[in-house]
């Protein structure tokens, strides 16, 4: 009888960097939907023991394609990042929460901002900010071509929101 030998090797603590200086807890946003919470993990660390940039943008493009979707009832792609700022640095185990807000509904695209809140894992309950983007969707037809976005009571809902806080600006 043939037997194969396998050796395991578990890893009993992961090597983390040097906590960051505290920062005071920050409020999470009222005017803005949570649409994904996610944990990263090891395997999405870069060379510095920080989660990769990439990464996040990913999940954050995740994120700010939700609500877009919702009234789309197509395919709607990304156009656009038009900004994103890293704030601070996210770790592995910290649970993440991304809050999205529709800020312009066009004929065919959709402006979300996306706030990506970190609770750390050793401080669960207080929340720093990590990163903030302004991304850009389209609706696009099964030929790639851009379309107009269906006229729905959250398309008016959203336009409507939208006027008035420029309204609100102006005065």
């Amino acid at each position: 009888m043939l037997r194969d030998n396998y050796t395991f090797t578990f890893v009993s603590q992961i090597s983390m960097p040097p906590r960051s200086p505290d920062l005071p807890s920050v409020a999470l946003p009222a005017d803005k939907e949570l649409v994904l919470k996610v944990v990263p993990m090891p395997a999405d660390v870069n060379a510095n023991g920080d989660i990769f940039g990439g990464w996040v943008m990913a999940q954050v493009d995740l994120a700010g394609s939700v609500l877009p979707q919702r009234i789309s009832h197509t395919r709607m792609v990304t156009v656009a990042v038009n900004e994103f700022i890293f704030k601070q640095p996210v770790r592995v185990g910290d649970i993440l929460s991304f809050y999205a807000g529709v800020q312009h509904v066009g004929r065919t695209s959709v402006a979300v901002d996306v706030e990506v809140f970190a609770e750390r894992f050793s401080d669960q309950g207080k929340y720093v900010k990590v990163t903030e983007a302004r991304l850009t969707y389209v609706a696009i037809d099964a030929t790639g071509k851009p379309q107009s976005l269906p006229d729905t009571e959250q398309t008016r809902a959203w336009r409507e929101k939208i006027q008035a806080q420029a309204a609100a600006t102006k005065n």
